[in-house]
């Protein structure tokens, strides 16, 4: 079954983010979202044919983590935005869990805003380790590169140049602070409730 792309209009007006910006942002998901039902769809027919030792083979395989992962993170980051953002619930157990991990929320925000404003271009992801039951603070340089194994997304940014370059040139930390006023902290607690616990 084809992945079909979400609409994330709701998104439109949303302050600090102009619609040219969001409108163009949306676009290149979609892109990513019809890429990934392409390979694998290509992969599939290519498996059919016997091709799989062939070099185009392992350039597409290679490839579909690069497509999948940018719609999946896209769709994280969109889907813990919010117009007009959502507070923290100061009473939550993922409150409590991140307070307890960073020593504070004012540490943890410290080092997340300190991550997307390393130099070059990717993505920050606020991972749960199911396993040891850890927050981290993540940088990921490339779709397919930097991802904890096993670990839960929870809070998705993204540092392209495309998310922010519109409106703020290269004021990313500026950026930052329009996404943090931007975020649905609803949805972040809701995805660290639903994780499955994970033992080896």
């Amino acid at each position: 079954m084809p992945y079909e792309a979400k609409n994330f209009d709701h998104l439109l007006g949303t302050p600090g983010f102009s619609d040219q910006l969001l409108k163009n942002h949306f676009t290149l998901y979609q892109g990513y979202v019809t890429n990934t039902n392409k390979l694998a769809d290509i992969l599939d027919q290519m498996l059919k044919e016997g091709k799989t030792g062939t070099p185009e083979y392992a350039e597409l395989k290679r490839r579909f983590g690069w497509e999948f992962n940018g719609m999946r993170l896209h769709e994280y980051y969109f889907g813990n935005m919010i117009k007009g953002g959502k507070e923290l619930d100061k009473g939550s157990a993922f409150y409590k869990k991140l307070t307890d991990d960073f020593g504070s929320y004012e540490n943890w925000e410290k080092d997340f805003k300190s991550t997307g404003t390393m130099r070059g271009i990717g993505w920050v992801v606020l991972y749960l380790d199911p396993i040891a039951n850890r927050l981290f603070n993540t940088w990921i340089n490339e779709h397919d590169l930097g991802h904890l194994a096993g670990s839960i997304p929870l809070l998705i940014m993204d540092v392209f140049e495309h998310a922010y370059m519109i409106d703020y040139g290269l004021k990313k930390a500026d950026y930052i602070e329009a996404f943090f006023k931007a975020i649905d902290w609803s949805v972040v607690v809701n995805r660290f409730n639903n994780a499955p616990k994970v033992t080896l």
